[in-house]
């Protein structure tokens, strides 16, 4: 029997019941699980609802299903942080694989650190390297001073970079910015909605937004030794060019003006120097669903403002 800790883990999650299934898998092979996971399910068939209904072997967690109100993974965690009953909110991705102590060992730092106010795990397989000498003079110049390291940090139109596996920095390590794939918050430290309504569907930087509101009253922390792997999987707007494209302009203008509350002419062409080297490092200048992409996210900017 697995030891519960009071952490309520919100979970959205659309047409990946086999994945999902792996996830909650992996949860069960933790001695320390959270007290509740509540799943909200935006699948079009049943087959997530007939997974949950079959215990899940090792899991100890109580887990609380509800279909999705609204799609969107914002709208849909949103909705499920209204079940939470603990005084810890966590998010987790429908498809990670947890290391073993991964919750405890995010549980204990957000405990032992009195001014944390949200701890996240550490992504093996997706995590910071060092840029190479093109790289580095294009985030020095987003950021607008000379740096070599970029971990963790927030700067330009939104450039938010990954925390580093590197032994040397200790097992927590304080960053700017924190991603949802495997995340504890303290409750009283999240604001209210706790996702904004502006993003819809696949909701680029929603936890960007989330993490840096957050870190105006309190500090944000990785933690090196809650680790997992994200078996990341294909979505039916990650594999549209032409959705993410326009979404990465828009959300990022967004975060710029509303968030980060970045004004005058140099964020502008700070964004616009972003997206063409973006575009040109990624070959993607050369799809045609990309340039249209950004040809709508810019008249929707336009509009806007």
């Amino acid at each position: 029997m697995a030891n519960l800790l009071p952490i309520s883990i919100v979970m959205a999650t659309a047409n990946r019941s086999t994945i999902l299934a792996n996830t909650l898998r992996s949860v069960g092979q933790q001695i320390h699980q959270p007290q509740e996971i509540i799943i909200i399910d935006g699948s079009i068939d049943e087959k997530t609802f007939l997974l949950l209904k079959e215990p899940i072997h090792g899991l100890s967690s109580q887990v609380l299903y509800q279909r999705a109100v609204e799609l969107g993974a914002a709208k849909q965690r949103n909705q499920g942080i209204q079940k939470a009953t603990c005084d810890v909110i966590g998010f987790m991705d429908d498809d990670i694989l947890l290391e073993p102590d991964c919750i405890l060992n995010l549980w204990n730092a957000l405990q032992h650190s009195k001014d944390a106010g949200g701890v996240n795990a550490l992504i093996t397989n997706q995590h910071y390297t060092t840029p190479r000498f093109i790289t580095r003079l294009f985030y020095q110049a987003m950021m607008g001073k000379r740096a070599n390291d970029f971990a963790g940090k927030v700067f330009g139109p939104v450039v938010n970079l990954l925390p580093a596996d590197d032994q040397s920095l200790g097992d927590v390590v304080p960053v700017e910015w924190l991603n949802t794939t495997c995340t504890l918050y303290k409750k009283d430290q999240l604001p209210d909605p706790v996702f904004d309504r502006h993003f819809e569907g696949y909701s680029l930087m929603e936890d960007l937004v989330l993490s840096l509101r957050v870190a105006q009253t309190s500090r944000l922390y990785n933690v090196r030794t809650a680790r997992i792997f994200h078996d990341t999987q294909p979505g039916v707007q990650k594999n549209n060019v032409q959705v993410m494209s326009e979404m990465d302009l828009v959300n990022r203008y967004y975060v710029m003006r509303k968030v980060m509350k970045q004004k005058g002419l140099m964020p502008y062409l700070k964004l616009i120097i972003h997206q063409l080297y973006f575009a040109v490092a990624t070959r993607n200048i050369y799809k045609p669903a990309f340039l249209k992409g950004k040809f709508n996210g810019t008249k929707q900017i336009l509009k806007s403002t």
